[in-house]
């Protein structure tokens, strides 16, 4: 298995910045040299960040000019995907929205001629607005309203899941034309937020669910499982597809000639080839060619591509750990009640560095950082090490910040939820797709 590499060398006189729906071409790269073989330029990322933040004072600045931003990537989206088809041809990804339903990137995807993986009517709402066809969304939610059914009909999508006996008659009753995709259990003990908790037939239970679809004349396509969000155990999926296998005899059994399998997600930028060449030699294995295979990948495509940028607030000076030290506790505009819920809900760890500071220095000092909310659980790091003094109005920056962030913030004590995001593309084949 290999890294994609860049699909299109980058011009160096051109590289696509859009801000506020706004497209401006920018000179040589910010005076920034690209060398993009797989990762996104944190080069030119760090470079559109130390712009944007040049225009902010915040002893004269409006009310909310100095919030968090996001500088996003495409390009890195862009080279995932090709990342992707090289390593797992036979899988069609399906994002999975949720993860974060940025529009840029949804976008972008849905040029690639990926798939959409969409839980809620919203969901679907936003990928059918972009033009996608109906066909390439899979309503990926075992237990859902009435009233979404009834709209899933409504405007055509046809595929979706479930993994109990109640949803095949609330089904029946709502859609009885559409296209069933049985979620199976999996074991996703070694996953960073588990979902068998919650989801997923046993294999027990996956015959008398197909046999009651039979008595039911639903129309059962396929199997679909979900090894856990940010899975860390490669051998969940040979289990899980040899599982999958047993439910298709098992079907065929009851006259059904199951057509689809969904592998679901879990996929992480980390692990992925590790994961991609064992899910392959599963496929292989117990799939013959004539199976589509489908995936769900979400954190996958977008966690590397969005780097956050917070300012900070104020500054507490506190006794160190070490005997005649101090320590300070940073307070940040964001926090888990917003970008940051990463932390509560995702089970991430992110990482402060320092973007700009007064004074810079190379001597070490004790930090802790919290978030803006009067809510004591609004800490993103207990303790961290930077270099120098971190005065008030110093900025700092956050990589990986583009699954389940954005997307799960919330007002809470009245603190925007909605901040600005800066887009760039170090992908000419981005930019062209998009028409930046």
């Amino acid at each position: 298995m290999v890294m994609a590499p860049s699909a299109i060398a980058i011009d160096h006189q051109e590289t696509t910045v859009l801000n506020d729906n706004k497209v401006d071409y920018l000179d040589n790269n910010h005076g920034v040299e690209s060398d993009v073989t797989g990762f996104a330029s944190k080069a030119l990322i760090k470079k559109v960040l130390h712009e944007h933040i040049a225009r902010v004072n915040v002893d004269t600045c409006e009310p909310g000019e100095e919030d968090a931003f996001y500088v996003a990537d495409l390009g890195e989206v862009y080279r995932q995907h090709l990342r992707w088809k090289i390593n797992l041809a036979r899988v069609k990804p399906f994002y999975a929205v949720k993860c974060n339903p940025d529009t840029e990137v949804l976008r972008l995807l849905a040029k690639l001629g990926t798939g959409f993986d969409c839980a809620s009517r919203a969901e679907i709402d936003m990928v059918l607005g972009l033009g996608v066809a109906p066909s390439r969304i899979i309503y990926a939610q075992p237990c859902k309203t009435k009233s979404y059914l009834r709209h899933a009909r409504k405007v055509g999508v046809t595929l979706m899941t479930f993994d109990n006996s109640d949803e095949l008659r609330k089904i029946k009753d709502c859609y009885p034309e559409a296209e069933l995709v049985l979620r199976i259990l999996t074991d996703d003990s070694t996953s960073l937020c588990r979902l068998s908790a919650k989801y997923g037939a046993s294999l027990h239970d996956a015959k008398d669910l197909l046999r009651l679809a039979k008595d039911l004349e639903l129309n059962i396509v396929g199997v679909s499982f979900h090894v856990g969000s940010g899975a860390s155990d490669p051998n969940s999926f040979g289990k899980a597809v040899m599982d999958a296998r047993f439910v298709f005899d098992q079907a065929a059994e009851l006259g059904y000639d199951l057509k689809l399998l969904d592998v679901g997600g879990g996929f992480v930028d980390e692990t992925f080839e590790m994961f991609a060449g064992n899910l392959h030699e599963a496929l292989e294995e117990h799939f013959p060619s004539h199976v589509r295979v489908i995936g769900e990948p979400g954190r996958y495509y977008t966690s590397n591509a969005f780097t956050l940028a917070t300012n900070v607030i104020a500054r507490r000076e506190v006794a160190g750990d070490n005997e005649g030290e101090n320590a300070y506790m940073l307070y940040l505009n964001d926090g888990v009640y917003g970008n940051f819920s990463n932390i509560i809900f995702d089970h991430q760890h992110p990482i402060p560095q320092i973007l700009s500071a007064a004074a810079a220095a190379d001597e070490m000092v004790e930090y802790s950082i919290w978030g803006p909310t009067c809510d004591g659980i609004d800490v993103i790091t207990d303790q961290i090490y930077l270099p120098g003094v971190i005065n008030i109005g110093d900025w700092l920056f956050f990589e990986n910040m583009g699954a389940y962030t954005k997307c799960s913030a919330t007002k809470f004590n009245g603190y925007n939820d909605d901040h600005e995001v800066v887009y760039i593309s170090s992908e000419p084949g981005a930019s062209a797709l998009l028409g930046y």
